[in-house]
């Protein structure tokens, strides 16, 4: 375990007036506070805080961070409180800690929730000070590195979260280190037997590798050195994650894998930097349309390097990183390198560095505009996590968008009106179509038609957050107003029956208050949209203002029919109708009519949510289906696979293979081997020496249909296996 000395000594050789007493005293107070506990492991839990701590003087962060990373588990574990903490440490540690405290103590109706809203909750601190991100990402790197004695469920949530989340935050926060370091960890839980495969595969070869990143490097060390620049040459294989990502969106083994050696060349000044370029694309043939300037286009995240593959010794392809030494010192500490030490007033991030980080400004508008937790989550991976493309207005200004984004996503950046009005797009000249992606170096021009109105079609075309939720508002206003007038026409019709006036009942407030009450309805507008929604059935309604009768005498009407809750509603609708699949829980009620979703076809174990449909019951899709992120946030409701329900759906696997004899005849023995009958098979052999198979089969749970996937992934010759 690291000792406080240890601490103190790593802080101090980068900050010599550290407050060396505040670290000893936030140690030994940890210390204290987390006697007795233990890890999953059987190790004192103190040994995960002081392990923290110990990688943030890996970042050089300040004698405050450091305190933070000790205290950050006590408010969450301990009997401690965040006032205990500004009263020991001061307001600035306690807010650090507070920032990457947990909400624990809130109840969310789902862990998907309460993932989002504790993200949420970070953002909100973290937009205050990046150093919460930065503590909370030290956090993850040493829980991860000691995944091992989690359950296998725990294993696989963790690491699916670090995955899409932590690991792009340390690369947007231009921490390489840290990213490749929490891809490989995920990776490795995540996908047991492609990790050992490629594990397997790189290690066979590194005795050759480990000589042939040797001897180039001396020859491009030499090469450089006569043209007189004093460069450091280093060589490296690509981090395995890195090797299998390149194996799936190729489709390809690992044989096929042509750039797995990466070299880094650090030289004194950005003209070196070119000139070195010249130097190398001398010496060896550069691959066209592989190289990168990110010195004058920098990615968001800071990061500065240009990149080029050239066909080096061997005929190998081999990527080339050539940057000065400050560039190297960003790329491997990010944001942290930019963190200006002041001796009376803490840290901060000068202010040309900070304005480089607007899309920490960005989230701040995302988690305020948009309500839904899952929805803001789900905009996050997409925005700050995907690739870039960099194109330019007519006035010449540089955005950037996520790749596969659309002219939509940039009518919306530039303004909302424009987005909603937008019917094309000039690029570089030529007229493009809605669906139209955009690319590196484009030139846009929004068209725009007073007339324009956006569709639901656009959600299947915009690709970044904001255009896509500036989209659902409109939509959703739309049909607010479309089912309020609906609403109000069904009601109409019902109290007509009931010969209720209710013209009469709406100058009526004593009885309208009461009825609202009744119903737990904000107001009457809610109460008409309720109806047009299928939330709140108009008989729920008429029977509260014109109760039933029982042998004359008026009597009150059910629990359910008097609150008009949509379990209520759902209730009568299953009682009438049952659905063709049962096995779904709605608020505790198992006799519910449902439809399942075709976009994702949801099994029995996947994370699932309900949309209410008027007429039809409950739709179930795939929890993170971007379907189900497009329906209205009241329309939702909170479901649960029923234990007892036996179900088979069908389901379909899109299986990549190497187009060669036999390999079909073993794929569908494995099926056999597994107990499963394939109901329908669709294959395409292409060009690139690859099959494409796409087969249809049914299936009783989410574990089965793992277990087909694993079984599959084994056979010698399946590239890609993934749910359709």
């Amino acid at each position: 375990m690291l000792q406080v000395s240890d601490i103190i000594d790593r802080v101090r050789a980068y900050q010599p007036a550290a407050d060396a007493e505040m670290i000893k005293r936030a140690y030994e107070y940890s210390s204290k506070a987390h006697t007795g506990q233990k890890r999953k492991s059987g190790d004192p839990y103190f040994i995960h805080p002081a392990s923290v701590a110990g990688i943030i003087t890996e970042l050089r962060l300040d004698a405050a961070s450091v305190c933070a990373g000790l205290l950050h588990d006590v408010v969450e574990d301990t009997l401690a409180t965040t006032k205990d903490i500004e009263r020991e440490f001061g307001n600035e540690v306690a807010s650090l800690v507070d920032g990457v405290t947990k909400l624990g103590k809130i109840n969310f109706t789902s862990k998907e929730d309460r993932q989002a809203e504790n993200f949420r909750k970070m953002v909100v601190a973290m937009a205050r000070d990046i150093r919460v991100l930065l503590i909370k990402l030290c956090d993850r790197v040493d829980n991860m590195r000691t995944l091992e004695h989690m359950k296998p469920e725990a294993q696989e949530r963790i690491a699916r979260e670090t995955l899409e989340i932590y690991a792009p935050l340390a690369n947007r926060l231009g921490i390489q280190a840290f990213k490749s370091e929490l891809e490989d960890l995920s990776f490795r839980w995540l996908e047991p037997d492609s990790y050992a495969e490629v594990e397997t595969a790189v290690a066979k070869t590194k005795k050759e590798r480990d000589k042939y990143i040797t001897d180039t490097s001396k020859t491009l060390s030499s090469k450089l050195a006569e043209q007189g620049f004093a460069a450091e040459v280093t060589g490296r294989a690509k981090h395995l994650y890195s090797v299998w990502r390149k194996m799936k969106a190729n489709e390809c083994t690992i044989e096929q894998i042509h750039d797995i050696i990466a070299f880094r060349v650090s030289v004194e000044s950005v003209s070196d930097c070119y000139a070195s370029l010249g130097v190398i694309h001398s010496k060896w043939t550069p691959v066209p349309g592989r190289f990168k300037d990110y010195i004058a286009l920098p990615k968001p995240n800071m990061y500065q390097s240009l990149h080029t593959t050239v066909i080096g010794p061997g005929r190998e392809r081999i990527e080339i990183q050539i940057r000065t030494h400050e560039m190297n010192r960003v790329a491997e500490r990010g944001i942290a390198a930019h963190w200006k030490y002041k001796e009376k007033h803490g840290g901060g991030i000068a202010d040309s560095d900070a304005q480089r980080f607007g899309w920490l400004r960005q989230l701040m508008e995302w988690q305020k505009d948009l309500k839904d937790p899952a929805e803001f989550l789900e905009g996050v991976k997409v925005d700050l996590f995907q690739d870039e493309v960099y194109v330019f207005t007519p006035k010449g200004e540089v955005r950037v968008f996520p790749r596969g984004s659309t002219p939509i996503d940039f009518a919306f950046a530039i303004h909302s009106k424009l987005g909603e009005q937008i019917t094309g797009a000039r690029v570089n000249g030529k007229l493009e179509p809605l669906r139209y992606k955009l690319r590196n170096g484009d030139v846009l021009e929004i068209v725009t038609a007073a007339h324009q109105q956006p569709s639901k079609d656009w959600l299947d075309i915009a690709v970044t957050t904001r255009a896509r939720a500036k989209i659902r508002n409109y939509l959703r206003q739309e049909q607010r107003d479309k089912s309020l007038k609906l609403g109000r026409e069904l009601l109409e019709r019902e109290f007509q029956k009931g010969q209720v006036s209710l013209t009469k009942l709406l100058k009526n407030d004593p009885e309208l208050r009461k009825l609202l009450e009744t119903l737990s309805v904000g107001n009457l507008d809610e109460l008409f949209i309720g109806i047009g929604y299928g939330k709140i059935d108009p008989k729920d309604v008429l029977d509260v203002v014109s109760p039933p009768s029982i042998d004359g005498a008026k009597s009150m009407p059910p629990e359910e029919l008097r609150e008009g809750r949509i379990a209520g509603f759902v209730r009568k609708v299953a009682s009438q109708v049952r659905g063709d699949d049962g096995g779904i829980r709605l608020n505790g009620i198992d006799d519910v009519l449902v439809r399942y979703a075709k976009c994702c076809n949801p099994l029995p174990g996947d994370d699932i949510l309900g949309f209410i449909t008027r007429g039809r019951g409950v739709t179930i899709h795939r929890r993170g289906c971007p379907k189900a992120f497009d329906t209205d946030p009241e329309r939702r409701v909170e479901i649960s696979w029923d234990a007892k329900a036996k179900i088979n759906r069908a389901v379909q696997l899109r299986v990549v293979t190497a187009n060669r004899p036999g390999i079909l005849a073993t794929v569908g023995h494995t099926f056999s081997n597994m107990g499963i009958n394939i109901s329908e098979a669709n294959c395409r052999a292409g060009d690139d020496g690859k099959a494409v198979n796409v087969f249809t089969f049914v299936c009783s749970d989410l574990n089965q249909l793992k277990g087909v996937m694993r079984a599959l992934q084994k056979v010698q010759g399946v590239v890609v296996v993934e749910r359709a």
